[in-house]
């Protein structure tokens, strides 16, 4: 097992709900202060997401994110430079697509993430069947390779993913790009499925947007990660100060019911 898998069961087992929120590394120039602030503001894994010119999974105000990052210079080893002096003692998950790693190479990347402190990464345009080499890769760093399900995956198909995915599965709520939802979507049909054939940690994802949504995901997962709602105030202008307050209203919301 996976030292992100060992860590994030550990958080299970204690009873807390875990709180995990997204960044776009380089959207803005102090980044890195904000990813300090989600820690101090109860989070328990941070995504770390690289930005890419063509993304698959992102909405509007992610990719708007990922555009000022890109236009600010961001390159994937930028980003490892700036993680070096990140100071987190929670785990990091990198988000991003399979292009960025293959063009850097396989083991290269999954040596130089876990150098600066990632324990997992998330590639949502990596098909089970062409992700072999990658694991593989990942395999010698202790790397986690966290896949996706969605309402629409077959039992069949999650079964497989499941039985693959380290650290965690990220299960979406809808059938949707990232951003902000008024609903809950079908993140309640999508864990009772996979809890049928996996005990491993399931964190719901896209549009949990308010702390409200947050608390009633976590009813029925092990955890939510916050997004676009977090992206949206950081490209409003938010300090690391509102980033921290911000994040402690998700994690207020996620003790009351399950402190």
């Amino acid at each position: 097992m996976k030292s992100l898998e060992t860590t994030l069961r550990s958080v299970r087992e204690s009873g807390r709900k875990a709180l995990v929120p997204y960044f776009m590394a380089g959207a803005t120039p102090d980044w890195t202060r904000h990813v300090e602030a989600a820690v101090l503001g109860g989070a328990d894994a941070i995504e770390i997401g690289i930005p890419f010119s063509d993304p698959m999974m992102d909405g509007v105000v992610i990719q708007e994110a990922g555009l000022r990052a890109l236009e600010r210079g961001t390159t994937f080893e930028s980003i490892c430079q700036e993680l070096e002096s990140l100071d987190s003692e929670i785990p990091l998950v990198a988000m991003t697509y399979y292009n960025i790693f293959l063009h850097y190479g396989l083991r290269r990347t999954a040596g130089r993430l876990r150098d600066v402190g990632v324990s997992g990464a998330i590639v949502p345009d990596l098909s089970l069947e062409e992700s072999e080499e990658w694991r593989a890769a990942c395999d010698n760093s202790d790397l986690a390779t966290v896949f996706l399900i969605a309402p629409s995956t077959p039992p069949s198909r999650m079964r497989s993913v499941a039985a693959l995915s380290q650290g965690f599965i990220y299960a979406s709520a809808r059938m949707a790009v990232t951003g902000a939802a008024s609903d809950q979507g079908e993140g309640e049909r999508v864990v009772a499925e996979l809890r049928q054939m996996s005990d491993i940690p399931a964190y719901v994802g896209i549009g949990v947007s308010t702390p409200d949504q947050a608390r009633t995901t976590a009813v029925f997962s092990d955890g939510v990660i916050v997004g676009s709602a977090l992206v949206k105030i950081i490209l409003d202008g938010a300090s690391a100060t509102d980033v921290e307050t911000f994040l402690r209203s998700f994690r207020k919301a996620l003790d009351s019911d399950f402190s």
